[in-house]
C-alpha cells in the first residue's frame, strides 16, 4: 500500500513539474466525493491537486423546472407520485414533496419495480414514477415500462429524466470549466456504459479518462495514473476497476436502453441545455409517457433563491464559497439539492469539513 501512495505522490509531482501549475481534477461521480472526504484523501494529497466535485448526483443536476412539474402533478387528486427516497427534501418553487407527506399521495418507493405494484393495488390512480438517475438506473426504468406491457397495466405513467454522463462531461469542457486537466470517470455508470464510451472525451479535448471503483487505494490509484498520463502528454481512457468495467460496458442492459429510450436536447441544473443528454421514451412508448398523457408542462426554470448548486457542479467553486452554506443552508434546511442529496457536494462538505477548509 506505500508503495502505491508513494508512486502516486511522485507521480503527482511530476504532473505539477511538466504543467508548471496546480492539477485540476474532477471526480464526476457524487459516490466518489463522498468516499473522498470519508476517508480522509481529500486532506492526504499534497498541496498543488484540487479534486474538484461534478455533476455525478442525478438528484443534484435536476433541473428546477423539473421538480416543481413533480409538484404540480403531487397537487393532483388523481396521481400518485411514487420517487426514490433523495427526491422527496428537494426544494421546489412552491416546496417539496415532503412538505406534502400528508397526502396520501406521494410513495417513497426502493426500486421502480415498487411501481407495478402501486399501479396494481391503485387502479383507479395514475402512477407516476419520478425516474432519474443516470444510465445506471435508465434499464430498471425500461424493465418497468416493458413489463407493464407485458402484464397490460395502463395506469402507469413515466416522468423520465434519466441522464447521460458522457454529453455532461462534454459541456463542461465545452463550455463551463476549460480548467479541468482530467476526469476520474464514475464506476457505477461505467459498468453500463463501458470504459470505451469516454474516448470521445479523450479524442477531442486531449483529457485523461480513468474509471476508478470506490475504495480508497482505488481513487489513489486513479490518481497517479492520471497525473502520470498528465506528466507523459499522453491522455487516454483507462481503468483501475477492472473487475467491474469492461471496455464495452453491459451490452444487455445498453441493449434496452436503446430499445426503449430515444435520447433528446435536455436540461441539467447549472449546465443548462445540453443536446442528446436525456433520455425520454420512444414514440411506440408514448402511452406511458407523462408529459404526453398527463398534460404535464416542463418548463425549464432558474433557481432564484440565491443557491449556487449549479457552479458548485460545474467545479466552478467549493460549496463554502455559496453565502448559503452551513448558514440558511444545512442538512435540516436545504436551499439546494446539493445539500439534500446523500450524494451531494455540499451536504459532503457540511459532514466531513466544514470546519476546516484547506485552499489548493
Amino acid at each position: 500500500m506505500l508503495d502505491r501512495i508513494n508512486i502516486t505522490y511522485t507521480q503527482i509531482a511530476r504532473a505539477k513539474k511538466v504543467l508548471g501549475r496546480k492539477i485540476d481534477i474532477m471526480e464526476v461521480c457524487g459516490t466518489h466525493t463522498v468516499s473522498i472526504f470519508r476517508t480522509g484523501l481529500r486532506d492526504a494529497f499534497p498541496e498543488g491537486l484540487k479534486l474538484l466535485s461534478g455533476p455525478g448526483c442525478p438528484v443534484c443536476i435536476t433541473d428546477q423546472g423539473y421538480i416543481d412539474a413533480v409538484l404540480a402533478m403531487a397537487d393532483r387528486d388523481d396521481c400518485i407520485i411514487a420517487t426514490y427516497g433523495d427526491m422527496i427534501r428537494v426544494p421546489g418553487r412552491k416546496g417539496s414533496l415532503e412538505r406534502k407527506t400528508n397526502r396520501a399521495n406521494i410513495k417513497i418507493i426502493l426500486s421502480a419495480e415498487d411501481t407495478l405494484n402501486l399501479a396494481k393495488q391503485n387502479p383507479d390512480k395514475k402512477i407516476v414514477f419520478v425516474a432519474v438517475g443516470f444510465e445506471t438506473t435508465a434499464p430498471a426504468t425500461a424493465v418497468v415500462v416493458n413489463e407493464a406491457i407485458r402484464q397490460n397495466i395502463k395506469n402507469l405513467f413515466i416522468f423520465s429524466n434519466h441522464k447521460m454522463v458522457v454529453p455532461a462531461m462534454k459541456a463542461l469542457l465545452s463550455e463551463k470549466n476549460h480548467k479541468i486537466d482530467a476526469f476520474m470517470c464514475p464506476g457505477h455508470v461505467s459498468v453500463i456504459i463501458g470504459s470505451d464510451a469516454y474516448k470521445p472525451i479523450v479524442e477531442q479535448f486531449k483529457k485523461p479518462c480513468v474509471v476508478a471503483g470506490f475504495e480508497p487505494m482505488q481513487i489513489i490509484d486513479a490518481i497517479a495514473e492520471i497525473c502520470k498520463q498528465l506528466a507523459d502528454g499522453t491522455p487516454a481512457v483507462a481503468s483501475v476497476y477492472p473487475a467491474a468495467v469492461t471496455p464495452a460496458g453491459n451490452r444487455t442492459a445498453q441493449k434496452i436502453i436503446d430499445e426503449t429510450f430515444d435520447a433528446v436536447d435536455g436540461y441539467w441544473r447549472g449546465l443548462g441545455k445540453i443536446p442528446k443528454s436525456t433520455l425520454k421514451l420512444k414514440e411506440k412508448f408514448s402511452g406511458f409517457d407523462a408529459e404526453k398523457q398527463l398534460g404535464v408542462q416542463f418548463i425549464p426554470e432558474e433557481d432564484l433563491t440565491g443557491c449556487r448548486c449549479g457552479e458548485v457542479l460545474c467545479g466552478l467553486i467549493d460549496p463554502p464559497d455559496c453565502e448559503l452554506f452551513a448558514k440558511s443552508c444545512t442538512p435540516d434546511t436545504p436551499v439546494g439539492p446539493c445539500m439534500v442529496s446523500s450524494e451531494g457536494a455540499c451536504a459532503a462538505w457540511f459532514k466531513y469539513a466544514r470546519k476546516k477548509r484547506r485552499n489548493k
